[in-house]
């Protein structure tokens, strides 16, 4: 029923009756900021009518009997990389859906470097025959890298032509800060696109403040997910954008960010919403998902109605979709949550796409994964790797050497800082050493475009022994692998190969434990409980290797980043993050850090 006569002659009273009919429950209008008794017509897909719907009661009819409960709208994570959870687009509804987040707004960007445009239509029809909405952003320009790392697909200008037209388009995705920055050519040329497109640039400017704000804003950048303090989001606030609180698996923000209300005195709370970012299946099965955001700010003292329109409203309108989703309104997606109480916001029944689709926390109707392309089935296209592929070769006549690794730390997941370090020299060789917390850290192209494997060092994983490693890691998603030991990490990374992708523990050049993630290489459609299970697992066997971290796969994966301070490593080699060139992991901490191209 998409023909837009059969909702005007519906909603009008001179058309087919309601599909579905919500009764005695209270709405939580998040426009008018009101709670009150209205029932709720539906007609297929969207809401006709709200308050007396008598008249729209036919007897086919299904009746929803909400007495007792309230009427909050399906909740909207407003920036999300859904294969960042490692789930499908099938596997991740089933996630989130029962917790009452029935639309999320992504770039699909991790995806795209693989396959390109196509990979990412496949996902977003997949997403057309399940109950969670996808609005999607183009990305401002694939990979987010700088220097360019190498991926399957570079979105291009010609991309950003090719796709505005989509109707899951709603802006311009991640436009990071430093190619406004620097000005890179691609991202203008997108930008200008969207301006005649009308489409709104979404940011991501993380530690951005004064003049390099004042820079980036020319950009035309709407809103932001990135504010490292609440001091940075009053700046934001204040500034005029849209700010985006994130409570992600990794990344803890939402208590300090929401210090601006509780604190230091803003006001704007419409100007708020809520995102999740990064989010994996074993976090979301504990904590939940958005709904634990609501929870999380009413328990600081924020109002009910106010956290509900962060979840919402909010949203919707910093991306411009408010016509759509975001309020219990004629004319909106009937995506609706039956809530028993709002302060602990536990959702009881949800509704989305016009039908009862969960339950007590559970799906309610069957949800099969589509079948999958060839290409999306064979992403990984580079050779096993052979013994002593991997090294870090040193010419000296020294028995030692110094070096830089980068340095991770619990407390802060994307903050990668330099630490020097004097390490050994064997036959040509400098050698890592667990007994400093020093281990080997490789990024294997896994496109065939090149032959780059970089070897440098990382410190902080803890490892004593063997090597974990990842298909899956933004942003350009070649394998990355951490090990104390050189053979176990190419049996880790030839695993990864010889399976199309996934994740990977190896100790004694045995395989401890392994997530198959065929998809791209990325994804799986596994269900959320057996994704969480294997999880567990995996960090288990990296923990028993000696890592401390609260997540080793994620602190790993996110060593590719390079749009955030201070260090990364891509195929390209060791890249300092602040000048946004790739350096040698022999470079003095001072000095003229001389370029180097990966061999």
């Amino acid at each position: 029923m998409s023909d837009i006569r059969e909702f005007i002659r519906a909603a009008s009273g001179t058309g087919g009756k309601a599909t579905l009919v919500i009764r005695g429950g209270r709405l939580v209008n998040v426009v008018s900021e009101e709670i009150y008794q209205a029932d709720v017509a539906i007609y297929g897909e969207r809401i006709i009518a709200v308050g007396d719907i008598s008249d729209y009661i036919g007897p086919e009819s299904k009746i929803v009997d909400a007495t007792g409960k309230y009427l909050t709208p399906g909740m909207i994570d407003g920036h999300l990389h859904v294969e960042c959870s490692k789930m499908s687009v099938t596997s991740f509804a089933k996630a989130v859906v029962p917790l009452g987040t029935t639309s999320i707004v992504t770039g699909l960007d991790q995806i795209i470097v693989v396959g390109g445009p196509d990979a990412a239509r496949e996902f977003l029809d997949e997403a057309k025959e399940t109950p969670l909405k996808v609005f999607w952003g183009a990305p401002c320009k694939t990979p987010y890298t700088m220097p360019r790392s190498t991926v399957g697909h570079y979105f291009s200008p010609a991309d950003h032509q090719a796709t505005h037209h989509w109707p899951e388009c709603v802006g311009i995705w991640e436009t990071v800060r430093e190619f406004i920055q620097e000005e890179d050519a691609d991202v203008l040329a997108a930008l200008e696109l969207a301006e005649k497109s009308r489409l709104p640039v979404l940011g991501c400017c993380p530690m951005t403040r004064g003049a390099r704000l004042n820079g980036y804003q020319q950009s035309g950048v709407r809103a932001d997910h990135e504010s490292y303090t609440p001091e940075e989001m009053l700046e934001k606030l204040r500034a005029g954008m849209h700010v985006v609180v994130r409570e992600s698996s990794i990344s803890h923000f939402l208590a300090d960010n929401l210090r601006i209300v509780t604190e230091m005195g803003a006001k704007a709370l419409r100007r708020i919403s809520f995102c999740t970012d990064d989010v994996v299946a074993s976090d979301i099965l504990k904590r939940g998902h958005l709904d634990n955001m609501v929870r999380m700010a009413i328990a600081m003292g924020i109002s009910p109605m106010a956290a509900i329109q962060m979840a919402t409203i909010n949203g919707a309108d910093a991306l411009r979709i408010d016509d759509k989703v975001g309020s219990i309104s004629p004319g909106r997606a009937a995506d609706i949550l039956l809530v028993n109480d709002l302060r602990n916001f536990n959702i009881e029944t949800v509704v989305a796409k016009g039908e009862v689709v969960a339950r007590n926390g559970k799906m309610a109707i069957e949800l099969t994964p589509p079948g999958r392309s060839a290409a999306l089935l064979n992403s990984v296209k580079v050779a096993p790797l052979q013994p002593g592929d991997l090294k870090v070769a040193y010419d000296s006549a020294g028995e030692t050497a110094e070096a830089m690794a980068i340095a991770v730390t619990p407390e802060k997941i994307f903050v990668r800082t330099r630490r020097d370090v004097t390490l050994s020299v064997k036959d040509g060789q400098m050698l890592a050493d667990p007994t400093k917390d020093v281990q080997y850290v490789t990024v294997i192209e896994r496109y065939g475009k090149t032959r780059n494997r970089p070897v440098a060092f990382a410190s902080g994983f803890g490892l004593k022994e063997g090597a974990i490693a990842s298909s899956t890691a933004p942003d350009d998603n070649n394998i990355i692998c951490i090990g104390a030991d050189l053979e176990d990490m190419r049996i880790a990374i030839n695993h990864l190969i010889a399976n199309n992708g996934g994740q990977v523990v190896v100790r004694n050049g045995k395989v401890e434990a392994f997530l198959h993630l065929p998809i791209g290489g990325i994804v799986s459609d596994i269900e959320p409980a057996e994704m969480a299970v294997l999880e567990d697992q995996l960090d288990d066997a990296a923990r028993a290797l000696g890592c401390p971290l609260p997540w080793p796969f994620m602190y790993m994966f996110v060593l590719q980043i390079t749009a955030i301070p201070e260090y990364a490593i891509t195929d390209l080699g060791v890249v300092d993050c602040v000048r946004l060139k790739v350096i040698s992991p022999f470079a003095p901490a001072s000095g003229d850090e001389r370029a180097v191209a990966a061999e």
